[in-house]
């Protein structure tokens, strides 16, 4: 049976791609080794559903069809690092707006309908940048923290059902189904 690496996402508008870019730049500049997240690439994980067979995709696209969500707004807002074992591994931007949670417990509870768990602690944020190794982890983490990420408010109309393809050079995204957002 074929398997899929599927997740659910929100996309970003072009300007705040470019805001994210500017700050790549702006972070590009501090040594780590590791890598950016290209910009085509960029999103907001509603919820990682794994390697799943074809048939629960179905059922997937089936159970988001149901959400009844109108549209709102969200925006940027600062910058910091999860860590692994005291390193930071991951250099995030926070995405900000009441209707980001609202729209995550929806789809929380829709495809939990497919036997999916609901998330134990959702963090609203997009990924820019994967860390291997940075000398000074202190130093690293106060610079990500000051990066001054600009407040740029966006409208969200819509979400994704994603397939995603590990290949040698980076992940490759697939749109499997796209689901509009209501006007309120």
């Amino acid at each position: 049976m074929e398997k899929v690496r599927a997740f659910i996402a929100i996309d970003f508008p072009d300007e705040v791609v470019k805001e994210i870019a500017r700050v790549q730049e702006v972070f590009g500049n501090k040594q780590f080794t590791g890598k950016m997240t290209e910009l085509e690439n960029l999103h907001l994980t509603l919820k990682f559903l794994g390697e799943i067979e074809a048939e629960k995709v179905e059922e997937v696209r089936s159970a988001l069809r149901e959400i009844k969500f109108g549209k709102f707004e969200a925006r940027l807002a600062e910058a910091g690092t999860f860590n692994h074992r005291g390193k930071p591994s991951i250099v995030w931007i926070k995405v900000g707006g009441e209707g980001i949670f609202d729209l995550q417990s929806a789809v929380d509870l829709a495809v939990e309908k497919c036997g999916f768990k609901k998330e134990k602690r959702f963090m609203s944020h997009l990924t820019i940048a994967r860390v291997k190794y940075v000398k000074d982890k202190k130093d690293f983490v106060g610079y990500v923290k000051r990066l001054g990420v600009r407040d740029v408010k966006f409208n969200v109309g819509g979400f994704k059902l994603m397939r995603s393809e590990l290949q040698p050079m980076g992940p490759v995204y697939t749109v499997v189904e796209e689901f509009e957002l209501k006007e309120k």
